[in-house]
């Protein structure tokens, strides 16, 4: 089915990715919702990546713009909405996909400035870019809101601040579903597993020394559905799905994507 955004005005903020062989998930949920028919802002704390994710739409036949933002900032937070209704005229469709992970650790050694700087960026962030959005949605009487959570939320063990932000992430979905519910704004959540991308692969593969095949041969051997990772695609496409009409009745969903392991027991 073509055109599933036909119309749409979408903010996808991080929207670029770190350099790489493989596709983020930002960047693969621009180009989707631009194929589907959406025009999209494309939101990135490195203006370059998101001018690269917008002129990569544009090339397609698209229309993007791309704007440079730090969502850990207030005034850059609203700017981001108040850019996409200056840019698109209006804001269907509201995708929170920053976050980061570095200098964590279990419990017991994460430094606090570590803790810190990862629950602003992956969890007062969304939140900032989210309050911002719902003024303007809740005046058109209604919106999408999609958050990029993370299988972290409730597995895990070694990285508290990470696994902490996104448990949070997928509550913050859930409390503004069922706030803005009567205002026609649905928010749902993806919860990726371990996914293919730059960030999660080759991040890992530079802190740790290893290569990249050894990464990617470690990860999927932890899947259970076929023994491999996902990509940035099957992010995009639950995405897609939720941020789309076709999820009209749908809202305070944590949808997961990881292959099974979310279910696996032992």
């Amino acid at each position: 089915m073509a055109g599933r955004l036909e119309g749409k005005a979408a903010a996808v903020v991080g929207a670029g990715q770190t350099p790489g062989d493989t596709v983020g998930n930002g960047r693969a949920m621009a180009l989707l919702f631009a194929r589907e028919g959406a025009r999209v802002l494309c939101v990135d704390r490195v203006g370059e990546r998101a001018e690269e994710t917008a002129a990569m739409i544009r090339e397609e036949g698209g229309e993007a713009f791309a704007l440079q933002a730090d969502v850990t900032r207030s005034a850059e937070a609203a700017g981001i909405v108040t850019e996409a209704v200056a840019r698109l005229g209006r804001l269907d469709i509201l995708v929170n996909n920053v976050g980061i992970g570095g200098g964590d650790g279990p419990a017991h050694r994460i430094e606090e400035a570590a803790f810190d700087r990862i629950l602003s960026v992956n969890l007062k962030g969304m939140w900032l870019v989210t309050k911002a959005a719902l003024g303007v949605m809740r005046e058109q009487g209604g919106g999408a809101i999609v958050n990029i959570s993370s299988l972290a939320a409730k597995a895990g063990g070694i990285q508290v601040a990470y696994e902490v932000s996104k448990a949070a992430v997928n509550r913050l979905t859930t409390s503004v579903a069922q706030s803005q519910a009567r205002y026609g704004v649905r928010c749902n959540a993806v919860q990726p597993g371990l996914m293919d991308t730059p960030m999660a692969v080759a991040g890992i593969a530079g802190a740790s020394g290893r290569t990249q095949d050894e990464v990617r041969a470690e990860r999927d051997a932890r899947v259970p559905l076929g023994g491999r990772m996902g990509s940035a695609w099957d992010t995009a496409y639950a995405a897609l799905f939720l941020a789309s009409d076709e999820a009209r009745f749908v809202t305070g969903v944590i949808l997961p994507v990881d292959g099974g392991m979310g279910v696996r027991i032992g």
